[in-house]
């Protein structure tokens, strides 16, 4: 299923960019909506901005007509694929099945699209490649969910994502653990590390560790996620601050990253001697 999270950032990338081929300012194309739909509220520099940033709840489909009309978009083939676009952009995702345990669902909906997926991890083992015993483990420590049935789904939620390891086409994912992720598993929980042998095999993941005593790192600030997507849609990376989720999409800010990343790796332990660490670290449980 098409996500609605990637087909909405990319109305709004698209209408931002029909936007800047006109050197039209915000409040120039507001006015000119107004007068041409006809609607004496409703237009505004604020809410194009909101269309621009995909911060809207709704893409109404005679909005991106007006706006189509005032950047002379009038081939009747592309009109109609805005308008797909923005009626796949209204849909719910998958996610909406397990209410709030994915929280508003920006991040999976990204996920679920994606081609390939880098990801540095300081102190947790990633979702993806988490056992539902870490997971459940990991959610509860956090002390925000006391309720069982809730704990429950938010595990169930964290393991149907791995469902983008069962595409006919699975995304390419690769992850640089912190050793002290590997630290902090405990003997009972010993299967989680059992399991990241396990999806090393694969052909499409890589795990790579990064000991404690390389010391000092390029990614010291913390865990950060990028994902990559096919034409025409460019990448994302992605933070979480304090339970604050951020997404950088400029090409300035993705490269930044991407160097980052490619410092991170290199500092790591290959893939086969990733694994004898985490052999290693099964053997002293």
């Amino acid at each position: 299923m098409a996500s609605p999270t990637l087909r909405r950032r990319r109305l709004s990338r698209l209408l931002r960019e029909l936007r800047d081929a006109t050197g039209m300012t915000a409040g120039a194309v507001a006015k000119e909506a107004k007068e041409r739909s006809g609607k004496t509220r409703g237009w505004s520099a604020s809410k194009l901005t909101r269309l621009e940033g995909a911060e809207w709840k709704r893409a109404q489909a005679d909005d991106v007509l007006t706006l189509l009309d005032i950047y002379g978009i009038d081939d009747a083939e592309e009109r109609r694929a805005y308008v797909t676009l923005a009626r796949e952009a209204n849909q719910q995702g998958w996610w909406s099945t397990f209410g709030d345990a994915l929280g508003n669902g920006h991040f999976v909906g990204l996920e679920s699209e994606a081609s390939a997926i880098r990801t540095y991890e300081s102190m947790t083992i990633p979702g993806l490649l988490q056992t539902p015993e870490y997971a459940r483990a990991v959610i509860s420590g956090n002390g925000l969910v006391a309720d069982e049935e809730e704990l429950t789904t938010r595990v169930d939620a964290r393991m149907f994502r791995k469902s983008v390891f069962a595409k006919s086409s699975p995304v390419t994912f690769w992850a640089v653990l912190d050793e002290l992720a590997l630290l902090r598993i405990r003997p009972d929980l010993g299967g989680q590390l059992e399991h990241l042998l396990e999806m090393g095999e694969r052909p499409n993941v890589g795990i790579q560790v990064l000991p404690i005593s390389r010391g000092p790192h390029a990614a010291m600030s913390g865990q950060f996620v990028i994902m990559d997507f096919p034409p025409p849609d460019p990448p994302v990376v992605y933070l979480e601050v304090m339970s604050e989720e951020i997404y950088l999409e400029k090409p300035e800010e993705i490269t930044r990253y991407q160097h980052v990343y490619d410092y991170v790796q290199a500092e790591a332990l290959s893939v086969t001697e990733s694994r004898q660490l985490i052999r290693d670290r099964i053997a002293s449980l």
